[in-house]
């Protein structure tokens, strides 16, 4: 992909985080965290918070490298997306790992950054801007990597993954929760059409691409060891019911306005509570190998 789709690309995701509705709703109801949590059964569905650190520490557990990767006392960690740098600073804080976050977005890292000095993980946690594309680090400088429900944005899914790739140490593991989606003669034209407008609504474009199964074939030809996916769809769908809920009058208030495209978020809540088939969220595990 040409350097100027990619950039067309991330101005789009810009104008997406910057309009009022991701930077009110991501802070009211999530403190700014961006990813889905991890519910047990019986757990309640407004319970955000739990939710979501039990998700960082699913995270955590599939970064944690085996015995064999040698004698590391504090893993080097890369966020590829990092937002206002809350799971940066879960890793550092509850798992003793050291956490350098990117992101595109400028407001994003101003946030981060003040947050990380006010908890005092400034040794722990460090946040700059970067693009996964094109990442400004040397080969293998980093014991892990991560994205949660960034790579979605991604305009060249292959490109981003070779960095990746590039920037892991020899046995080092890339962890990745995201969105896959069903073939397209697998759902109903309803089902397909609610999943672009989504895809399109939040700046998506890699979601459209990866089909169940996609990721861990990409993964696998960049040369990664691949682990198979865990599909946690069942775990995540209290809080997607929860955010269903919420967005029912905005979405309706956007439609009957004409103004859809200033209520994405509560459009993309109720449109995948619907359509619970077009797509999964899964947990995907990668490792560099020792020999590459």
């Amino acid at each position: 992909m040409s350097h100027s789709a990619q950039d067309e690309n991330l101005k789009r995701i810009w104008r997406y985080y910057d309009r009022g509705e991701s930077r009110i709703g991501y802070r009211l109801l999530l403190g700014g965290t961006k990813h889905f949590g991890y519910y047990e059964p019986g757990d309640s569905r407004w319970n955000f918070r739990a939710g979501m650190r039990r998700m960082e520490d699913k995270l955590a557990e599939r970064l944690d490298p085996p015995p064999s990767y040698g004698d590391v006392r504090t893993l080097r960690i890369l966020d590829a997306g990092c937002g206002v740098g809350n799971v940066a600073r879960a890793l550092a804080a509850r798992h003793g790992m050291d956490v350098t976050g990117i992101d595109i977005l400028d407001f994003n890292l101003a946030e981060a950054k003040r947050r990380t000095a006010k908890a005092g993980l400034e040794d722990r946690t460090r946040f700059q801007h970067g693009d996964y594309h094109h990442l400004e680090f040397e080969d293998a400088s980093f014991d892990g990597a991560y994205t949660m429900e960034t790579f979605v944005h991604s305009a060249d899914p292959k490109a981003a993954l070779a960095e990746f790739f590039r920037v892991l140490r020899p046995g080092g593991r890339l962890v990745m929760l995201e969105y896959s989606r069903t073939p397209d003669e697998e759902v109903s034209p309803e089902a397909n059409d609610a999943m672009r407008r989504v895809c399109e609504g939040a700046v998506m474009p890699a979601w459209l691409q990866l089909y169940h199964g996609k990721l861990d074939e990409l993964l696998a030809d960049q040369g990664f060891e691949v682990t198979p996916a865990v599909d946690v769809t069942a775990n995540m769908m209290p809080m997607l019911r929860a955010f269903s809920l919420i967005g029912k009058f905005p979405y309706w208030c956007g439609r009957v306005s004409g103004l859809t495209y200033k209520v994405v978020n509560a459009m993309s809540a109720r449109e995948m509570y619907k359509f619970p088939e077009a797509w999964r969220y899964a947990i995907h595990t990668a490792t560099k190998p020792r020999q590459s």
